[in-house]
């Protein structure tokens, strides 16, 4: 018998398969369906909206509600939208479908179920182990998106194998994505009562120390993510696809390999956190890699831009694990959801609005635009979020101080 962790690694890894499937596809599927730049960075950004607007809904209900229960619902929802967008190309129902289905155009899980589980996971690990669990679970999350990412050359090998017209692929492309989400929804109806707090009351209000981080660490990681909005894998993907005319039978397994480099690098993000800190991990891979996405739409040809992609990619989620871990410990326990809660739906919102204005600025000032502008804005993050959170450290930091400095 699984235990809530395992189901929880499973139900976050099946989730991901769909998310890095639809990250990879939403664009070239809007395109074939006549959208411009402008609709579909609209689409992507009410793709993210929806994510929004869910985790604002788990972050003050779940824990009344019940966590099993919130899991199953979202991942439900996720199944549904992936049914109306098989159903019909109409822009009404499109647009309707992936705000309400939570379609997520990042390639990257980050939804509302995230949320959700970063609370639960700390009660299944102790504090010098919670890092360590936190980059297992995303090295997992990250293997799905690998595997999503190649399963994205589904179309293609529908097209030619079963010689199914464009639109029919596509069709049938979602229906797997809506299975693979009913899938991640029968998973979590497994968790234990253990998952839930102990009451399903309202938890007592944010301490005072406790809001002025999460404040601060919320306004941060918004800047992060609207950097981050500019460099969808929606929209990263339609920058090879124009700039180098390749389709998915190239962009599928070129994200496979970029989701495997991420997974791996969430291992080597625990070990360097046990050697130089938490923050300092967070900042000082992070940063290099958004130089490195600079320097992509200047490659003179797809074998250098592929190469200067990739190397970035092995950097670029080593934050993640750390940043997931360091904001759940520096706040009570009864504060976790929403601590996660609050700094996952400010990132959220800040996604949901970057892809919008993304899609404009392709068609005012040029196909590579986003990359300066994205990069840029995440630089600003690093520094700022090394400036204000250097000196205030998680328990097992205290307790047994990193081994060195950077």
């Amino acid at each position: 018998m699984l235990t809530d962790r395992q189901l929880i690694f499973l139900s976050a890894g099946l989730r991901a398969v769909a998310v890095g499937l639809s990250g990879v596809i939403f664009s070239l599927y809007l395109t074939s369906i006549d959208f411009n730049p402008w609709q579909l960075g609209l689409a992507v950004s009410l793709g993210l909206a929806g994510c929004s607007a869910g985790t604002l809904v788990v972050t003050y209900i779940s824990d009344q509600v019940g966590r099993r229960r919130s899991l199953i619902v979202l991942a439900g929802l996720m199944g549904v939208g992936g049914l109306l967008l098989a159903s019909s190309h109409s822009a009404f129902v499109v647009l309707f479908s992936v705000f309400i289905g939570m379609v997520n155009g990042m390639g990257r899980d980050r939804g509302a179920g995230l949320t959700v589980e970063q609370a639960i996971l700390p009660q299944t690990t102790t504090p010098a182990e919670r890092t360590r669990t936190f980059a297992w679970y995303n090295l997992i999350v990250d293997g799905g998106h690998a595997v999503g990412s190649l399963l994205a050359s589904v179309p293609a090998l529908l097209r030619q194998q079963a010689h199914l017209s464009l639109s029919a692929s596509y069709q049938w492309t979602w229906v797997f994505y809506s299975a693979i989400c009913f899938l991640a929804a029968v998973s979590v109806a497994r968790l234990s009562k253990a998952v839930e707090l102990p009451t399903h009351s309202a938890p007592p209000p944010l301490s005072p120390a406790s809001r002025g981080v999460i404040a601060r660490f919320a306004a941060l990681s918004g800047l992060d993510s609207f950097g981050g909005g500019f460099l969808t894998t929606a929209l990263i993907s339609y920058w090879f696809f124009i700039r180098f005319g390749v389709d998915e039978g190239f962009l599928g397994p070129l994200f496979f390999i970029v989701r495997i480099l991420n997974g791996f690098s969430h291992l080597g993000a625990a070990w360097l956190a046990r050697k130089i800190g938490l923050v300092n991990t967070m900042v000082w891979t992070h940063l290099p890699s958004s130089l490195l996405l600079m320097t992509v739409p200047i490659a003179p040809n797809l074998t250098v831009a592929v190469l200067l992609f990739l190397l970035r990619e092995s950097l670029v989620e080593m934050d993640v694990p750390t940043r997931q871990s360091y904001i759940v410990a520096v706040v009570r326990d009864d504060e976790r959801t929403r601590a996660s809660g609050i700094t996952n739906l400010t990132r959220g919102v800040a996604w949901a609005v970057a892809p919008a204005i993304a899609g404009s600025m392709i068609r005012t000032l040029g196909l590579s635009a986003p990359f300066m502008v994205g990069s840029g804005l995440k630089i600003i993050y690093d520094l700022l979020l090394y400036q204000a959170f250097r000196h205030i450290k998680p328990p097992e930091e205290v307790a047994s101080p990193p081994s060195s400095k950077v």
